[in-house]
Order: structure tokens, then C-alpha cells, then sequence
């Protein structure tokens, strides 16, 4: 397909104030990350500007309608771009993550006893700023193709929500400190195929492979390969009898789906992080599945390599 209509979506590069007592260290680091992401826009619009190829520039907190009539979608910041990126897309577009500033090793190593010196993970950006150019023109070349991601689907009381989770979800309530009561069950063609689990914990999250190196492979999970379409999913912080606890943590396969019914007054469901939330409340089934269009990404060369192997 002829790519010749392009979206660069910004990551916001204003710096917060700081207090008055910021260590001066933290204070340069900070106005660095400002300057490298500022100075990864520039270049990457100077690239295009010799390409022949149409595009515009739009910060992702002023986009707030589905992406339509353009051909690729080349997003400027880390994995949040491009995850903010993926609740405006369909299964049509393809996007591309551009690191603007990747963390370097020796600087956090240099730092570690300060303060932490992390930048971006990027971990499904394709590109930096050292090869966007030769990346871009192999995707206008047709030289390599996206990869499908699975992403969730996500329904309460058989209403489809409107936003699909590319990392993963978590339904909770919206206190930390209160406990999260649900019961559920994986079913396929609506007939069971495990037994019901009743939880007291603190909530539920379910991931796509593309998040299982995330929050899920922190609280005890297992890294996907990348083009799974499985889900995992984890009960957090389970207070259960032992003769449930084989049924805590497991995957659901791409033609099953899980079933949960909500049994506290208050609860959430947050999709790939905390901005994007939907409210349930006691007597709510949500419903959850791998079902979703998938998002076409162009992955970095390493996780294909992984997938391969």
C-alpha cells in the first residue's frame, strides 16, 4: 500500500515546575529530557520534510477523535504515545513509535545513588532518532510490513465499551486500600470451561502479550511472545483458601473469554494505565476477550527476533 498521508502524534514536551528544593541534578536532568524530546521532534519533521509525503504534527492531548484518512500514524515520545495512540485506531492504520528519549544505562548507573535516572522504555517503538530515516523509507519501500497486536475487548452487561486495551486492564476499586470482590469463569461459545472463582483481593488484571512484559511480569507473570493472541490474566493480591489458588493466574485462549461478576458497591476498570476509566458497581458482568480488531504496529527488529526464536 502507498503510504503518502502521514499523522505525527507529539508527546507534550512541557517540563512541570518543580519545588524550590529540587536537587540541582534532578533539575538538569529534567530540562535535558525537555531539550532531547524538543530536539527528536525537530529532526524527525526535518526527515519528513524531504520526503514526498503529506503530513502534520498534533500534540496527543489534542486528539480526541478517531484517527481516519491518513495512511500511518508515526507517534514521538515512548510506549504512552503510542499506547494514547492506539484507543483512537482501528485495525486499518498502521503506527510507528519513534523513542524520543531513550534511557541510557551508564547515566541511571551513574545516578543510582541520587536519584533515578530512567528515560523512556520505548518498548514497542521501531525507531529513534539514530534510524528513523532508514526505518521510514523501508515502511514507504514496502521493505517491512506491521505486525498484528492483539488487543482486549471489554464489555459490561453485554455493552461493548468503546476503547480497546493494547497493554492490558485492571478492575479494581477505586480505593487501593479496599478489597476488590468478584467471582469468574473462562467460557467458550458460553459454556464453561473452568470452575467458578470467588476472590477477595486486590483486583484483577488481564493483559495482551504486548503488556506481559509489564505490570503482569512485575507482580509474578510471564513474558508472551509479542503476536500471541492470548490473554493472562492474574487475581492481585488473592485472600483465598489454597484449593483455589491454581485458578489465580492463567491465560485465556483467542476463542475463550472471561466472565466476572462484580460484587462490591464501587469498582473500575482501567484501561492501559489511569486516564481511560469506566465505572462499574455491585451486580455488573464484565466481560473480557482478545476479540478486539487488532492494532498494526511496526516493531522493533528485536522482538520479532524473539518471536522467532
Amino acid at each position: 500500500m502507498s503510504m503518502k498521508r502521514l499523522l505525527l502524534l507529539l508527546k507534550p514536551f512541557a517540563v512541570s515546575p518543580q519545588p524550590s528544593h529540587t536537587h540541582p541534578q534532578v533539575l538538569h536532568f529534567l530540562n535535558n529530557r525537555h531539550k532531547v524530546h524538543h530536539d527528536s521532534i525537530n529532526f524527525c519533521q526535518e526527515i519528513l520534510r524531504k520526503k514526498s509525503v503529506e503530513w502534520k504534527a498534533v500534540l496527543r492531548n489534542n486528539l480526541t477523535e478517531p484517527i481516519n484518512d491518513v495512511d500511518l500514524v508515526v507517534t514521538i515520545g515512548g510506549d504512552g504515545t503510542l499506547l494514547q495512540a492506539s484507543h483512537l485506531m482501528d485495525d486499518k492504520i498502521p503506527v510507528l513509535g519513534v523513542n524520543s528519549d531513550p534511557t541510557r544505562i551508564d547515566e541511571v548507573e551513574q545516578f543510582s545513588g541520587e536519584f533515578d535516572a530512567t528515560r523512556s522504555t520505548g518498548h514497542l517503538c521501531a525507531a529513534t532518532v539514530e534510524n528513523f530515516e532508514q526505518v521510514l523509507d523501508d515502511i514507504l519501500e514496502g521493505q517491512i510490513i506491521s505486525s498484528e497486536l492483539t488487543r482486549i475487548m471489554i464489555s459490561v452487561n453485554a455493552l461493548r465499551l468503546s476503547t480497546y486495551a493494547l497493554n492490558d486492564i485492571l478492575v479494581a476499586h477505586p480505593c487501593p486500600a479496599s478489597l476488590s470482590r468478584f467471582s469468574f469463569r473462562i467460557t467458550k461459545d458460553d459454556r464453561p470451561c473452568s470452575r467458578l472463582v470467588n476472590c477477595r483481593s486486590s483486583g484483577l488484571r488481564v493483559s495482551t502479550a504486548a503488556g506481559s512484559t509489564a505490570a503482569m511480569h512485575s507482580a509474578g507473570g510471564f513474558p508472551m511472545p509479542i503476536l500471541s493472541r492470548e490473554l493472562q490474566y492474574m487475581v492481585r493480591e488473592p485472600i483465598s483458601p489454597m484449593a483455589v489458588s491454581d485458578f489465580t493466574h492463567g491465560l485465556i485462549k483467542h476463542d475463550q473469554k472471561m466472565s466476572a461478576t462484580w460484587t462490591c458497591r464501587k469498582g473500575v476498570i482501567y484501561i492501559d494505565g489511569s486516564h481511560i476509566n469506566f465505572t462499574i458497581q455491585d451486580g455488573d458482568i464484565v466481560e473480557i476477550s482478545s476479540q478486539a480488531p487488532s492494532l498494526k504496529v511496526f516493531l522493533p527488529h528485536h522482538l520479532l527476533q524473539l518471536e522467532k526464536m
